[in-house]
């Protein structure tokens, strides 16, 4: 008789079963909490626009910042205990905010400084599980591995706000924090579950010499395709993010819309990312991995100009799910395309540094234009701030113009 968490993971190991189970539970809580520290700052706080944009921005600069070492440092220990440890230290800077909120203790600085905490964690968790799942699935398992993490992804993402913007209507944004932090407790433990022994090391005690530290990001300058998503991703994920804080203040304070709608208008979207991912797969066996990335790639910096014109009622609410319905279902096919060729066009000894320098440089340059977009908003308002977001993205596919069309995965 087979466990639930035998057939989750069935074709690639029970192993990597207790993997996705963790990623699944995480990825719940994370999405129940939407923008949590944004309505936090909008609904409890009452911060301003340019504030809630520097929220954004602050908490992953400093935690990108942080991170820069902890990429090589990954490398050369074990995974699986750093990735229990990122779990446990979100879940303990998170439970910092409702314990100050019930103590009445709760402020500005705190949420910059928890952020911090949690984009920091973040980082590690990335790099550590990355290389992880390298290890746990064969090459010709990590299209559809991480197919499956980004179906959970878009799974959650339609369920998790919801019930999250409904638990924070009814008791206030603070709950889905909690609910956030209790995920990374049974991530940590799903983890732990894992059984297949690690393999060594790389290295362990020597000390990490400079070069060694920036070693990702010259990894990645040196392959002209890993260059060309590296570059493009960055960007695009950039000013895509720029918009989220944008659309908490639009939707929220200046349309008027409750909390419920708000989430809602991002949540039903989220079954085109599942449809996407779900058909990744098959679109790669019948037209190559290159071919399936550059026009993906392309069509998704099509969508977000169109957040621009949001109105009120229901034509807006039906405007902002139109649009983020086309986007979510070009990145559900481009996200587990790139995370697939990433891992495979990188060594086992370099990928947690990559990973990490790809996400520390993604979560920097997101920083930059999240508070560059939040004095635009401050200067020329939400509306046009959010169309030279959309009317930039349009640009954006020209970096992918390296890739080869002809690729097909695992050549």
């Amino acid at each position: 008789m087979t466990t639930g968490t035998e057939r989750a993971g069935a074709g690639l190991g029970r192993d990597f079963g207790w993997l996705w189970a963790a990623f699944a539970v995480s990825t719940a809580g994370s999405w129940l909490a939407l923008d949590a520290f944004s309505l936090i700052a909008v609904l409890t706080l009452h911060s301003s626009p340019a504030q809630v944009s520097f929220l954004a921005a602050a908490g992953i600069a400093v935690g990108a910042l942080l991170a820069v070492p902890l990429g090589p440092w990954v490398e050369l220990r074990r995974k699986r205990p750093v990735m229990i440890a990122a779990d446990l230290a979100r879940c303990a800077a998170l439970l910092t905010l409702p314990l100050a909120y019930v103590l009445g203790t709760l402020s500005f600085a705190q949420l910059v400084l928890v952020s911090v905490v949690v984009a920091t964690a973040d980082i590690v968790f990335r790099a550590a599980s990355g290389a992880h799942l390298k290890a746990l699935v064969p090459a010709e398992g990590l299209l559809l591995a991480n197919a499956r993490f980004e179906s959970t992804t878009w799974t959650a993402t339609a369920l998790g706000p919801p019930l999250g913007g409904a638990a924070i209507g009814a008791f206030g944004p603070l709950t889905a924090i909690v609910g956030d932090a209790v995920s990374y407790v049974l991530s940590a433990l799903g983890v732990h579950a894992i059984r297949r022994p690690e393999p060594e090391p790389p290295r362990g005690g020597k000390r990490l010499s400079r070069a060694e530290i920036a070693e990702g990001w010259t990894y990645l300058w040196r392959r002209p395709e890993l260059r060309a998503l590296f570059l493009n991703t960055t960007l695009v994920n950039g000013l895509i993010m720029v918009g989220a804080p944008l659309m908490a203040v639009l939707m929220l304070r200046e349309l008027g819309f409750p909390v419920w709608e708000y989430s809602l208008a991002f949540s039903v979207p989220c079954l085109g990312g599942l449809l996407g991912s779900r058909l990744t797969p098959r679109l790669v066996r019948r037209y190559g991995t290159g071919r399936v990335l550059r026009v993906s790639g392309t069509a998704r910096a099509c969508w977000p100009l169109g957040l621009a014109f949001v109105g009120t009622g229901t034509g807006g609410l039906l405007t902002v799910m139109a649009v983020e319905l086309g986007l979510v279902f070009c990145c559900g096919v481009f996200n587990p395309v790139l995370a697939g060729e990433r891992l495979r066009r990188t060594e086992p000894d370099r990928v947690a540094r990559v990973l990490s320098a790809w996400t520390v440089t993604g979560k920097a340059v997101t920083a930059a234009l999240t508070l560059a977009w939040g004095a635009l908003a401050a200067l020329t308002g939400t509306r046009p701030a959010l169309a030279a977001a959309g009317v930039l993205l349009l640009a954006t596919p020209l970096l992918l113009r390296p890739l080869n069309s002809r690729t097909t995965y695992g050549s």
